[in-house]
């Protein structure tokens, strides 16, 4: 079933039932096409006009309700990687954000880009991060794409959170794909176990899985597909490069085989402990444009 959300000579938002549960907007304009999933509050897909896909989707992707969508920009929030809390406990990799049904709150179409704001608000949700909080996030489609979330406190006390915009972008293969600046970065090296190393990496090719500790503007240099992705990142102290390779790949049943040769996550991150004050309001964000 399908519907439309917003229309003029601009371009158009449709929304699309994909399950009972799980519907996406479908989105065109002159200037690009693009697909977001209300399920996770996730950006599937961006293309603009006469370009390939920029983001990369699984064909094997699993669109059911508590399981993370393999591709496009999972929001990884309240926390990154797996959360330890002040008694000790922990909890899976990435918090919840990503798991949670979001709301549709405003479409705008004009001549230059379609913007689309979505939020997600709740309290307790989670038994080892008992707070009130609402996510806001503004997404804006055109030749180029932008990406903000506002983080609001709406507790009585201080919360911490880290996070980040897990992109996967598409590549014609990570053994041709480099990216710029990161051996000017110190990193940690989650696959050796490694922290604090300064080297270059020749490609992507995985398994790679590191977190670089540096806020440069970033360009993905694709050789064979000859065109760089340039990425920029606001309020966001770290990237984190990621490519699982081929063993990891294989063990992941929403990952396609050889889908790991098409693709290289580039994630703006907060990968360290960030404090929001009761009813404060905090963004991050990032910008993605071809050059």
């Amino acid at each position: 079933m399908a519907s439309i959300i917003a229309e003029n000579e601009f371009g158009q938002v449709k929304q699309v039932s994909l399950t009972d549960h799980i519907n996406v907007l479908e989105i065109t304009h002159h200037t690009c096409t693009a697909k977001i999933s209300l399920y996770g509050g996730q950006v599937l897909a961006w293309q603009p006009v006469n370009q390939k896909p920029v983001f990369w989707l699984s064909d094997d992707v699993i669109f059911e309700q508590g399981t993370a969508i393999r591709g496009g920009i999972p929001l990884c929030w309240p926390w990154f990687g797996p959360y330890q809390a002040p008694c000790g406990e922990t909890a899976g990799n990435h918090g919840f954000a990503r798991q949670r049904i979001w709301q549709l709150d405003d479409v705008t179409i004009n001549k230059d880009h379609i913007e689309v704001t979505l939020y997600l608000s709740g309290a307790d949700e989670h038994k080892l991060w008992p707070h009130q909080y609402q996510l806001k996030q503004v997404l804006i489609f055109s030749e180029c794409f932008e990406q903000n979330l506002f983080i609001s406190n709406l507790s009585s006390q201080a919360f911490e959170y880290s996070g980040a915009l897990h992109s996967y972008f598409a590549v014609s293969n990570p053994e041709n794909t480099l990216v710029t600046p990161l051996a000017e970065f110190t990193f940690d090296d989650k696959v050796t176990g490694k922290k604090q190393q300064l080297a270059a990496l020749d490609n992507c090719l995985g398994e790679v899985d590191r977190i670089y500790y540096g806020n440069k503007v970033c360009a993905i240099e694709d050789k064979q597909w000859q065109r760089t992705i340039e990425v920029s990142s606001t309020n966001c102290q770290q990237w984190v490069l990621w490519n699982p390779g081929l063993t990891l790949a294989n063990s992941m049943k929403d990952i396609h085989q050889g889908a790991e040769n098409e693709f290289v996550c580039l994630e703006a991150a907060n990968t360290n402990k960030h404090i929001v004050e009761a009813n404060e309001t905090v963004m991050i964000g990032q910008k993605v444009s071809l050059v």
